[in-house]
């Protein structure tokens, strides 16, 4: 055998290079964008039940410290009117033009949204109670009431800004 012919012989066998790391196979591609979108829908739907979950957090916490405040203060009026307002602002949130009623409808939009929290006495309370220096109420009670009334109208939804 020549020198040529076995030089040839020589270079036809050689081991191919080693797999490279990138580009990954298609299989790769397509687990992370699995994992990818699957991550972002996760975050968005966090996202979206907290802020589901934000205004009866307010609420709750708005309804504590009026409780607070009635148990140091013993002041009737100033609860009467801190409920009053609590629920005109969670109306403004669920249904704006509800808040702006008059008595006929804001009662009526309080009794469709939550049927059943107030009875009829605590309505009456509710709407004329801030509006007189001294209210005789069952402050208890319309605490109460109120805690299930917000619980019930903010579990149906809140109107999604525009």
């Amino acid at each position: 055998m020549t020198a040529q012919a076995q030089h040839l012989a020589l270079n036809a066998i050689h081991v191919p290079p080693a797999p490279s790391w990138w580009p990954p196979a298609i299989g790769w591609w397509l687990l992370a964008a699995l994992v990818l979108i699957t991550s972002v829908a996760g975050v968005l739907l966090v996202i979206r039940y907290r802020r589901r979950l934000q205004p009866r957090r307010a609420a709750r916490r708005e309804l504590e410290a009026l409780a607070a405040r009635y148990a140091r203060d013993r002041d009737t009026h100033a609860l009467a009117a801190g409920l009053s307002k609590l629920l005109r602002r969670i109306a403004l949130l669920i249904e704006p033009a509800a808040a702006a009623r008059g008595s006929p409808g804001w009662r009526a939009f309080l009794e469709s949204r939550a049927p059943g929290a107030f009875d009829d006495a605590q309505l009456v309370t509710l709407l004329e109670a801030p509006y007189r220096p001294q209210a005789v109420l069952d402050a208890e009670a319309l605490l109460s009431a109120t805690r299930i009334w917000c619980e019930r109208a903010l579990r149906k939804g809140v109107q999604s800004p525009a």
